[in-house]
């Protein structure tokens, strides 16, 4: 995702596609995730967590490749299809992570969202870079796949050897009743969706917001690759932290207020200070492992948690869908960023306002 939203605009001049397509582009990640996320239980339950996970990364890899290969509705489809790898991963994770390291779910939670963020930065860091040296952004975006396929070799050389694979497949969901009928189920979903809203409006478009305001390219990826980057020690602090009080709210209103602040920068005075801007939306996009965490501590079970993970992120992917899209389309229908920055501190102060409640000492 971040490859290629740090080369969107010489990925949209080399394929001659309009402002709604790069606005689709960008919404894409998000809207598969919610497609895709229904059918990880099922998958979950049919092949065992570890093949489940492996297919998905096979599906990852292969999507990753196909995105390069043609014009703009094969970048948009091998896009899915990555995407629907990931998706898979997402809901499943968490499952792994609560049946294989009960005690340490804080912990385990920390190192899983770290290793995504360091991941995170270093495509958008260097996705330039490469494409500098190689030439095209196909290839830059496509090296990716490499790191995808190494993954899946990694993934089963440690369900196959590991103590807790048996553990990890035997996870399958008993019949209970709906979360649909569960306020705070519904609540921690859109919570979620909110959040994954707000970090995937910033991934897809905070590049170009820089480049707007004085940027140069190089210099815009590796802010982002920076805000990213942050990810790694809040990953790791955050969720063990958090893990230790009955209660998530304050931990949940501290990020969001430095959310709030970094996207307010970004709307009243873009270039007085961006790296300032950057940090402050990169300590925020905390709030993701921090979402993944009360969705284990709200259960009392992995079963539980397996079914709150699909919902909350099915249903919270696809409310994560519009951000990106109506973002982009603002800025080019007002010719500014400023209406499209104005609606995401709102859904900000929603978003925090739900996770305080959801970060409340109770079960689904």
């Amino acid at each position: 995702m971040t490859s290629l939203a740090s080369v969107l605009g010489d990925v949209r001049a080399a394929l001659g596609v309009s402002a709604a397509w790069t606005s689709a582009l960008t919404a894409v990640p998000a809207l598969c995730f919610g497609f895709a996320a229904f059918a990880a239980p099922w998958l979950g339950r049919r092949l065992g967590m570890a093949r489940a996970i492996g297919l998905s990364l096979g599906v990852l890899t292969l999507g990753l490749v196909l995105r390069v290969v043609d014009g703009p509705w094969v970048v948009l489809g091998g896009t899915f299809i990555a995407c629907a790898g990931i998706a898979v991963s997402n809901v499943l994770i968490p499952v792994v992570v609560k049946a294989s390291f009960p005690s340490k779910v804080g912990l385990i939670t920390g190192v899983y969202t770290g290793t995504l963020s360091a991941g995170a930065a270093l495509a958008a860091a260097l996705t330039p870079r490469l494409e500098d040296y190689l030439g095209s952004w196909r290839p830059a975006v496509g090296a990716w796949a490499l790191l995808s396929a190494g993954a899946v070799i990694v993934w089963f050389a440690g369900a196959r050897h590991g103590s807790e694979a048996s553990v990890v497949r035997s996870v399958t969901p008993v019949e209970k009743r709906s979360l649909l009928r569960s306020p705070l189920a519904w609540v921690i979903t859109v919570f979620f969706g909110l959040q994954s809203l707000f970090a995937y409006t910033v991934m897809g478009w905070l590049p170009a917001m820089l480049i707007d305001g004085g940027l140069d390219r190089n210099t815009a990826g590796m802010l982002v690759a920076v805000s990213m980057l942050l990810g790694v020690p809040v990953s790791l602090l955050v969720p063990p932290i958090a893990a230790r009080f009955s209660s998530q709210s304050l931990v949940v209103l501290a990020l969001g207020v430095l959310s709030f602040a970094g996207m307010f920068g970004m709307l009243v005075a873009p270039a007085a200070a961006p790296g300032l801007w950057v940090v402050l939306i990169g300590f925020g996009m905390g709030m993701f492992p921090l979402a993944l965490l009360i969705m284990s501590l709200r259960t009392k079970s992995t079963s539980d948690t397996a079914r709150l993970s699909a919902m909350a992120q099915s249903v919270g992917y696809l409310i994560a869908a519009s951000g990106p899209f109506a973002f982009g389309v603002l800025r080019e229908s007002t010719g500014s960023w400023s209406v499209s920055l104005v609606l995401q501190l709102v859904l900000l102060a929603a978003l925090t306002a739900l996770g305080m409640i959801a970060g409340r000492p109770r079960y689904v």
